[in-house]
Parts: C-alpha cells; structure tokens; sequence
C-alpha cells in the first residue's frame, strides 16, 4: 500500500513535479470541504477564494480568509 499524504491525497512520483502533494481542485465547492471556510459562501468555489486570497493551499486560503474578512459575531 501507498504511504497516505494529506487529507487522503497523494504525492506525484513522476518528474517534473515528484514529491509534491496533489492540490484539491480548484472547482471544489465550499461546502465539500472537510471543514468549509466560513468566511465565504457555500457555493464559492476553492479557485474563487484563491484568486481572491492570493494562495494556493487550502490551509493558506484559510488563514488568509480569516484576516481579510473577520467573521462577524
């Protein structure tokens, strides 16, 4: 059996990107994520919070979502 990476994913064995662990796709809802990012809709997709971010991990785009839009309460 394959050594799990993260969440489930893998890591690429072939050249020119080996070692890296696989990206979730960028058409991921929101609300399919294992833990959504409350500072966007449910229907936002992970490459619009990306794009608005400025980062490419989900842990990034949380991190980032949590300064530029605080949640409110």
């Amino acid at each position: 059996m394959k050594e799990p990476g993260l969440d489930r994913r893998h890591r690429d064995n072939t050249p020119p990107k080996a070692g890296e662990i696989q990206q979730k796709r960028s058409d991921t809802l929101n609300r399919n994520l294992s833990r959504p990012i409350p500072q966007f809709r449910s229907d936002a997709t992970l490459g619009t919070m990306r794009e608005e971010t400025g980062k490419v991990s989900e842990e990034a785009v949380r991190r980032a979502a949590r300064i530029l839009r605080p949640d409110k309460g």
